[in-house]
């Protein structure tokens, strides 16, 4: 089985130890992840910090130029990366999965090398003239979860980059293969140093966001580690941000067609088997249509096949690991003993896999855990309301605020309500469909600060004013 290495100041290094990683679809050895040392950790630091001024200094047509480069080589290797992809994180080759994240990746890193931060002017009078300048950070520590590991990843390291920044990145223990052959690729056209990756369990992303030689953290994933990943980067007042859980609220309204929105509520929720933190995770409905759109949906997702990612004939995979498996068993079943009712799924039966069936769940509210929980895996439960006055207050009695959506064939009503949903992300007639041009963070504990964009940009900058 292929032992991989870290990636450091462009050159590979060999591990004294690694971990199997495995593929969630039938527990076979996909390769083996070095597990680096705090010694090996403070190397990649060090690289990185060492190559920071020159890439700082390095003109800003040309990191774009080099940015746009890494785009070419991820995108030669597209289909390598699909493969890997699909047997360490289990989603399908095909549809919205693996070929689908690393078109993503692609493109998302094509919109980020074309973006410029030029000098703002901000005054030019007689008393003075005054100018606001971006400048890179320093050294970023990248830390990326394992649902979308490669695109997420490029979310992090491009803006990064071509800000001027160098990098360090710790994708997750579960899936890091793909990132680790995607920064192999990276290096062949950035200079040494620009782009360093490292692998271990746990405690060595708490290292590298406490590391006092990094200047900005970058984080995706759950709101307690994220926490952790904050407290850890106090000790140096580091720069963070931070993309975090959510547990998003769809609102239908009266009036709305079934029949027209049942596959758009599907993939809101279902895509990445319901493992997106911006996924549809709970479904508000108006009582005069409940009954037609939970059939619309359950008519629409009983067709979709569940396998192996690697056929063809697979539209969704297993659950990535067990832990996340076994939280989702749990919370189906606190819904059962709480009055819920199964519409589709719901009995994962004993196959091999971590395997879990497209399951929705009607006869729900707030108070039951699979409403007030994340779930983040191919569960969905579906609640009954009467008021729309009522049901934004609902909607709205989470601790997180990542996205939301409104379904309706009124357009200006569904915006009427959208703007008074506490969210950093609000959909019409769609959910969880974010693109590079646009923003994208949560409020209250879905996160800090943005991504994607100039905003996103700017977030790997610091501001000097100069004033003359």
């Amino acid at each position: 089985m292929k032992p991989y290495a870290l990636m450091i100041n462009g050159q590979r290094v060999e591990t004294a130890q690694h971990l199997e990683v495995r593929n969630p679809a039938d527990g076979s050895v996909v390769g083996l992840m070095p597990v680096a040392t705090e010694a090996e950790l403070n190397a990649a630091v060090a690289a990185a910090s060492a190559a920071f001024s020159a890439w700082a200094a390095t003109p800003d047509e040309e990191r774009q130029a080099l940015c746009a480069k890494v785009a070419d080589i991820i995108e030669a290797h597209a289909e390598e990366l699909a493969q890997l992809l699909t047997l360490e994180q289990g989603k399908p080759l095909g549809g919205l999965g693996s070929r689908f994240e690393l078109g993503g990746a692609v493109a998302w890193t094509r919109a980020t090398a074309a973006l410029s931060l030029p000098v703002e002017l901000l005054q030019d009078t007689p008393e003075g003239r005054v100018e606001l300048h971006r400048k890179p950070i320093g050294v970023v520590g990248s830390i990326t979860p394992w649902n979308w590991p490669v695109m997420i990843a490029c979310w992090h390291l491009i803006p990064a980059i071509r800000a001027g920044n160098t990098v360090v990145s710790k994708p997750s223990s579960l899936t890091p293969l793909s990132t680790i052959r995607m920064v192999e690729l990276m290096n062949e056209v950035l200079p040494p140093g620009v782009m360093n990756v490292v692998t271990g369990e746990g405690g060595l992303g708490g290292a590298l966001a406490g590391h006092a030689g990094v200047g900005k953290v970058v984080f995706t994933g759950s709101t307690p580690v994220g926490k952790k990943v904050m407290a850890a980067a106090a000790g140096t007042l580091k720069r963070l941000t931070l993309e975090l859980g959510g547990n998003d609220a769809g609102i239908v309204l009266p009036g709305t067609d079934p029949a027209a929105i049942a596959e758009g509520l599907f993939w809101g929720a279902f895509i990445n088997n319901g493992q997106t933190c911006a996924a549809l995770k709970r479904l508000y409905v108006h009582e005069s249509v409940h009954d037609a759109v939970c059939e619309a949906l359950v008519a629409y997702a009983a067709k979709i096949p569940v396998g192996d990612g690697r056929l063809e004939s697979s539209v969704l995979g297993p659950v990535q690991n067990e832990k996340q498996l076994a939280l989702v068993r749990e919370l189906v079943e606190d819904a059962k003993a709480q009055g819920g009712k199964v519409l589709l799924g719901g009995d994962p039966g004993n196959g091999p896999g971590y395997f879990y069936p497209v399951t929705l769940i009607s006869n729900v509210d707030n108070g039951v855990r699979l409403v007030d929980e994340e779930q983040f895996g191919p569960v969905l439960p579906i609640i009954k309301y009467a008021s729309v006055e009522e049901v934004i207050g609902r909607a709205n009695a989470s601790p997180f605020g990542l996205g939301g959506s409104v379904w309706s064939s009124d357009i200006e009503a569904a915006k009427t309500v959208a703007k008074r949903l506490e969210c950093g992300s609000v959909w019409i007639n769609k959910h969880g469909a974010i693109q590079p041009n646009a923003p994208f963070g949560g409020v209250k504990q879905s996160g800090v600060g943005v991504e994607f964009g100039v905003e996103g940009l700017k977030e790997f900058t610091t501001i000097q004013t100069l004033l003359v």
